[in-house]
């Protein structure tokens, strides 16, 4: 396109912009079929109303392989590699220090439990049916959309002789998309084998971690939230991923020749693999650990080189927090411990939640609506300055990451992670001394922090009784979950094409790249770009339950967003009421991180513009003028939570009702009067605590805790996420059973093909217990995946049908 077509196109986009920032919003939602009454909204008529989401999720898993040093993939590249080779020739030579190669040692040599975080996986490529090698020959190419296309250039990384014979060498990740083709390819049965073949396009390499989408959109029906479905939907995915990986370990011989590949829900990045980066170079590590790419895009490398690019900018990033630390004044002096120039956090795990509405998909669709993509980014950005208000009720209440940080780690430069990237300096110091506070790092009223040497600060730590803190969650903190705009490029202003212009000014300040996607906790999903109207919460962790937290995290979110379109409905929320400058941001931001860290108060300046946080102050209790800060208020955490509620419960009331929410809401209040036994953050640690033997968190060593954390997940939290998922398979396998008795006769020989005659759940419940204890041989497990995926064809199926017949209505 030309230059002067260009400026025309950006012309043109302003004046829309205009014209759409002049017109009501009440106005504006009018054109979607909002209907007022009363003096207020008809709440059915609100997009997200009930019957009016669709849900659907992202999920990072976390990979291990267990086996003995000499079997396992990761310590086997790390000997073979030419890093490792050089290092050890030049500490011979005197070139480099002995403790270069010591380290890496020691990592290979003391590993008690014998687990391999992130560890790739070999064996014999004769163990792959002739349709799951078919799918890995095709996934070597260059571009899988173009046949004639050649093989990647790094295709060798996969192959390798051994003993005369070729064997594979691949990332967990991409192991489960094999395990699926090899099962579901074998099936006698065209519609498992169909269904599984669409179903491998959701198991993706990306950064680290195993990387699953939904397997169909979910549908709400009146009178509730997305909820239930959205839990379901998950925890099917995950039994799924789970019988995956057991059938590779038995069918593709990982077991027989010494491997045992995991997969698990795990929010932190590996304590051995901290350790690891920073024993060798940062390209060496993402050879080892940034995913090859091999499914989900047609150009692998072209995303693998993008996952490259991700992991070097962060890196930087993180080197970059130090010199706004010391801007900010909370680093004082040269006494600083540098990040490592290769950073971990992209090794952490979450959730992305997405939630989209019918009822704007289908304005968008229709051109007589006179609902355009402006309108959409108008409203949506406004929604999402709403939606961050309400964002602390969420943390460390239905989604947690525990994590201890001992006296050692509270060099600001360490603990703080990227948050002098997401917050103002003002609210950046509030928070470093209010956590300081609460860590207790002090000795008779003067505060003391690590000065730099380790053996110094654990005397130190010894000497005066300083042992850190525990936060509810650590992967909000040390990941880059949200950028603060810039003066004059603000993110969530409503106007097209703002994201674009944050990026270039972040570039150039060196914090972000500008080929990568703004960071937000929760973010605008466009249709014309995704292919439907929503939003996607990016703030999850790690849930205990999927019914309990995933499916109460979904029901609350989707609430929230829905009392926002009801405030703008109103004429009570405009972009004008949430001024867009960072200040402001960081203000309300500051209480979704320190919520994050367990901090138990923040502050707020008594005449702040932003009308929204206004009006929740009004309602929370105990706040008063702070002593320390002339002109702000102190606000404790918990009461400002207790305030969110009262505003939904009396200004939403009628949201509700309409969603059937009121025992969700009584659930809610009661998690926050009961933190430590209800809330996702009190049962995590409750689990972790019950594997170290000790009484309370700030009672057990940082590292204790933090290797009895991923001890946990990878064992008994497992394991429960595995009993919650089968469960759910066997209610819907009764409703499948009841199906074919009822004359679905396709359904009814598929069964019984299955089965051998009893119904499914009849076959769940004899196999159930062999298989959590991970014990179903390979022909049984095939019969479990194809059961599990006849039940994700019918969920599917309906799923759709109701899709359509919302759109039918529309057009009537």
């Amino acid at each position: 396109m030309s230059q002067s077509n260009n400026n025309a196109l950006h012309l043109l986009n302003n004046i829309r912009t205009e014209s759409v920032q002049s017109e009501p919003i009440p106005d504006i939602l009018a054109r979607i079929g909002t209907e007022l009454q009363n003096g207020g909204v008809r709440a059915p008529s609100l997009p997200f109303a009930a019957g009016d989401t669709t849900a659907g999720t992202e999920t990072e898993l976390q990979a291990a392989v267990a086996g003995q040093r000499g079997d396992v993939d990761l310590p086997l590249a790390i000997e073979e590699s030419v890093y490792f080779a050089a290092i050890a020739r030049r500490a011979a030579a005197g070139e480099a220090p002995r403790s270069a190669v010591s380290g890496l040692e020691r990592f290979l040599s003391r590993n008690r439990e014998q687990v391999w975080e992130n560890s790739w996986v070999r064996f014999p490529r004769r163990m792959l049916s002739p349709f799951a090698d078919r799918v890995f020959t095709a996934d070597l190419r260059a571009n899988k959309s173009d046949l004639a296309s050649g093989e990647r250039s790094d295709a060798g990384r996969f192959i390798a002789l051994k003993d005369g014979e070729q064997w594979l060498r691949l990332p967990v990740s991409y192991l489960i998309k094999l395990a699926l083709a090899d099962a579901a390819g074998t099936s006698a049965h065209p519609a498992i084998r169909a269904t599984g073949e669409r179903l491998m396009g959701h198991f993706l390499n990306d950064n680290t971690s195993p990387e699953t989408f939904s397997f169909h959109v979910v549908t709400t029906a009146s009178g509730s939230g997305p909820g239930k479905g959205v839990a379901r939907e998950k925890a099917i995915r995950y039994l799924l991923t789970q019988l995956l990986i057991m059938y590779a370990n038995t069918a593709f011989g990982l077991s027989a020749n010494g491997q045992r590949a995991m997969v698990y829900l795990a929010p932190h990045p590996p304590v051995r693999q901290k350790e690891l980066n920073g024993l060798i170079a940062d390209s060496f590590y993402r050879d080892l650990f940034m995913s090859p790419c091999l499914s989900g895009w047609d150009r692998g490398e072209e995303k693998h080189r993008y996952m490259h690019l991700c992991h070097q900018v962060l890196s930087r990033s993180r080197l970059n927090t130090v010199a706004k630390l010391r801007d900010a004044g909370i680093i004082q002096n040269n006494l600083v411990v540098l990040p490592s120039v290769s950073d971990v956090s992209l090794a952490n795990n979450g959730t992305h939640l997405s939630l989209g509405s019918l009822r704007l998909g289908a304005a968008l669709d229709d051109p007589s609506s006179g609902f355009t993509p402006h309108h959409e980014k108008h409203l949506g950005d406004l929604v999402i300055k709403a939606t961050e208000h309400f964002l602390p009720l969420f943390v460390g209440t239905y989604t947690a990451a525990p994590y201890r940080l001992g006296f050692t780690d509270f060099h600001p430069e360490r603990a703080l992670g990227f948050l002098p990237h997401e917050l103002d300096y003002t609210h950046l110091r509030m928070l470093w001394r209010r956590w300081r506070k609460k860590a207790r790092l002090s000795f008779f009223g003067n505060v003391i922090t690590p000065f730099g040497p380790e053996w110094l600060d654990r005397s130190i730590s010894r000497l005066f009784g300083l042992t850190g803190d525990v936060v509810p969650d650590f992967r909000l903190i040390d990941y880059l979950v949200s950028l603060l705009s810039t003066t004059r490029s603000p993110a969530l202003d409503g106007r097209v094409g703002n994201g674009d212009r944050l990026r270039r000014d972040l570039a150039e300040l060196g914090i972000f790249d500008a080929q990568m996607s703004v960071y937000l906790l929760c973010k605008l999903r466009e249709k014309h770009v995704v292919g439907f109207s929503g939003f996607e919460g990016r703030h999850y962790s790690l849930f205990e339950s999927f019914e309990d937290d995933l499916g109460g995290a979904a029901d609350l979110q989707n609430l929230v967003i829905l009392f926002a379109y009801k405030l703008m409905a109103e004429g009570k929320l405009s972009h004008r009421d949430i001024p867009d400058n960072p200040v402001i941001e960081s203000e309300r931001r500051q209480i979704f991180f320190a919520a994050a860290m367990g901090v138990p108060t923040i502050y707020i300046r008594r005449a702040t513009r932003n009308r929204l946080l206004r009006s929740i102050l009004e309602r929370t209790d105990g706040s008063r003028q702070s002593r320390r800060y002339p002109g702000y208020l102190r606000v404790r955490v918990e009461e400002y939570r207790r305030a969110l509620v009262r505003t939904l419960m009396t200004d939403g009331a009628d949201l509700i009702e309409m969603l059937g929410m009121k025992e969700r809401m009584e659930e809610l209040t009661a998690r926050l009067e009961l933190p430590d036994r209800l809330t996702a953050a009190g049962r995590l640690t409750r689990g972790i605590l019950a594997g170290t033997g000790t009484r309370s968190a700030m009672a057990t060593p940082a590292a204790d805790f933090n290797r009895g954390a991923e001890s946990f997940y990878r064992q008994g939290l497992r394991f429960r996420h595995l009993s919650e998922a089968l469960d759910m398979l066997e209610e819907r396998l009764t409703a499948l059973d009841r199906q074919a008795t009822e004359g679905d006769s396709s359904t009814a020989t598929l069964l019984a093909d299955l089965t051998g005659g009893g119904g499914g759940a009849s076959y769940l419940r004899r196999v159930r217990r062999d298989l959590l204890d991970e014990n179903l041989p390979a022909e049984s497990l095939r019969t479990v995946i194809a059961l599990v995926i006849a039940s994700i064809a019918n969920d599917t199926e309906h799923a759709a049908a109701r899709i359509n017949a919302h759109k039918v209505r529309h057009l009537q």
